[in-house]
């Protein structure tokens, strides 16, 4: 029963949209393809200013320098998390601060955000876990009364909501991922979300190099020529192309993850007892990302992992907590005593989920029989 652990979904609709695209002779960036994409998005998530990036971490990187993230600044985010947004504050001269999670959903402590801030704070990245927002009231209610940026870290949460809000749309800025592991697809490619009109301009010079091309384009200024610090963000429209063949897929691709994502919950749901099943609070609308568990200690991580390989289920863990990594404790500071992510961490068990992910009951029934050895 060997599995793979992800597939994209991916059909003939991206083949034939990726021939069109090469059809038409625009292969580079900000073209056709890629403005429709932008346009659909905003319409879709009812935000002011989409626009496509080469990568989620790029996006977090124009968001930091749109912002003005310096040496001295302070960042706050969650140590259970990828290392993308943690780069982006280094590469500014800049500190992340790690806050400890909330062992229920494995995001973001509202209350330890607040206890980490302090006169050189600027900002806060919350990241949404498997698809299932953070508590945003919270985080935004406390950077209204200590005036902080949040940059919410939307790679996992394209397609699921809070209160009805798209993640990604809720604070000053969004970042998106369409990489290869991730719900909607095109292989590599991201997304900068923003309602600030200020900060839509500052992004769109950014991501052009630091020129403002995008304004000589729309016949604002005569020429356009270097205005500011930049890099190329801008993705090819071949795979803005692929995109567009992804999104129009996305209802489909949401149902069927929750289909198997409820699987996985009725078949753990006799163990509750012994294993922390994952929750999705009332005020979240999940994307169905990722399928995880926790077990009750790490030893019977290992365990349980080793023995779903066995039998041809590719579980694994997940992050390994960056306040506890060798480039922090090497160039940034002792490690912080996050109880919470470290605990937490090293209980997590992940477990395939992909719409094409093609299995009947003898799987289920396979990881059934594994806990019911191990337990």
């Amino acid at each position: 029963m060997d599995i793979p652990f992800n597939e994209p979904f991916i059909g003939k609709e991206e083949e034939q949209a990726i021939i069109n695209a090469l059809r038409q002779k625009h292969l580079r960036g900000d073209g056709p393809k890629t403005q429709g994409v932008q346009e659909e998005m905003e319409d879709w998530l009812n935000v002011n200013h989409v626009l496509l990036t080469t990568s989620c971490t790029h996006a977090l990187e124009m968001a930091m320098i749109v912002l003005g993230i310096e040496e001295g600044d302070e960042v706050i985010m969650p140590s259970f998390n990828f290392v993308s947004s943690a780069n982006a504050v280094i590469l500014r001269g800049a500190k992340p601060v790690f806050a400890d999670i909330l062992p229920q959903t494995m995001n973001i402590d509202p209350a330890d955000i607040e206890q980490k801030i302090t006169d050189n704070t600027r900002a806060i990245v919350p990241v949404h876990y498997a698809g299932v927002s953070c508590d945003m009231d919270a985080i935004m209610n406390i950077a209204a009364q200590y005036d902080l940026y949040v940059i919410e870290d939307a790679a996992q949460g394209v397609d699921a909501y809070y209160k009805d809000n798209a993640l990604g749309t809720i604070g000053d800025i969004g970042c998106f991922s369409f990489h290869d592991t991730k719900n909607i697809t095109c292989g590599e490619g991201g997304a900068f979300i923003t309602n600030n009109n200020d900060i839509a301009k500052k992004a769109e010079i950014v991501r052009e190099k630091g020129t403002n091309r995008a304004a000589f384009i729309r016949g604002e200024v005569d020429k356009y020529t270097w205005v500011k610090e930049g890099s190329s963000y801008i993705p090819s429209d071949i795979l803005a192309a692929l995109l567009a063949a992804q999104l129009e897929k996305r209802d489909q691709i949401k149902a069927e993850r929750k289909r198997i994502w409820q699987q996985y919950m009725d078949t753990l749901r006799p163990y509750k007892n012994h294993l922390q099943l994952p929750v999705i609070p009332n005020s979240c609308d999940s994307n169905y990302h990722i399928f995880y568990f926790l077990a009750e200690d790490e030893d019977q991580q290992s365990e349980l992992i080793a023995a779903f390989k066995d039998v041809g289920i590719p579980a694994t863990f997940h992050y390994v907590p960056l306040h506890s990594s060798p480039f922090y404790e090497s160039n940034i500071g002792a490690e912080q005593s996050l109880t919470l992510t470290q605990q937490y961490s090293n209980r997590l068990i992940r477990l395939p989920l992909y719409p094409d992910l093609n299995v009947g009951e003898a799987y289920f029934k396979k990881i059934s029989d594994v806990i019911d050895q191990l337990l």
